[in-house]
């Protein structure tokens, strides 16, 4: 298996970590999407979309959007438990991460992180959705330690990518400490080296 990203990128990350907590064999190959690589013509040849990540197959299969990347590759495993409603509450928090949590918090890290803007530039209506999206986190994990049952999953896995990365784009996590004890428990079941305190004002 042939995975193609870009380890700034949280929705990279979501599956290089869901590999490595398997146990899956795989070789890495950098994309740097700034000069333009998921863009080149050999690229688009096998990944239309242009995008990162991109799984590709000994076999010639394919397959592109982080979430349906780590629903795949979770099969079978405790990631993605065999219970149907249970199944149904992760595609839940990966439909929710995508819609209500990701074109917010990542997408006003994009601009500080990778276009280096000061966080004053970000647009106030999206930082207000993000606020709202980890506030909702800071609610949902009150009483529970990962997001679906007892343990993680790959809805965690989902959420943890770019929630644990939001401080680079200028959001506060320590007036959510409920997100951060989370943060903490997956880093500790994926192996994950805490990230330094970035200061967000």
């Amino acid at each position: 298996m042939k995975i193609y990203g870009d380890t700034n990128s949280g929705n990279c990350l979501k599956v290089k970590w869901t590999a490595d907590v398997l146990g899956l064999p795989y070789t890495w190959t950098p994309i740097d999407i700034m000069l333009g690589e998921s863009r080149n013509r050999e690229y688009l040849a096998k990944f239309p979309s242009g995008q990162v990540p991109a799984v590709e197959w000994p076999d010639g299969r394919t397959l592109t959007q982080s979430n349906a990347i780590i629903g795949y590759l979770a099969r079978g495993s405790a990631l993605l438990p065999d219970d149907g409603f249970t199944q149904a509450k992760i595609d839940e928090w990966l439909f929710w991460e995508q819609y209500s949590h990701e074109p917010y918090v990542a997408t006003t890290r994009y601009q500080v992180v990778y276009l280096q803007q000061p966080f004053s530039k970000r647009e106030p209506w999206r930082v207000d959705k993000a606020e709202s999206a980890l506030d909702r986190l800071e609610r949902d994990l009150l009483s529970r330690p990962y997001l679906v049952g007892g343990g993680l999953t790959i809805a965690d896995i989902a959420l943890l990518a770019y929630t644990r990365l939001a401080p680079e784009g200028g959001y506060d996590l320590a007036r959510r400490p409920h997100v951060q004890a989370w943060i903490a428990r997956c880093e500790l079941q994926l192996g994950l080296t805490p990230l330094p305190t970035i200061a967000t004002t």
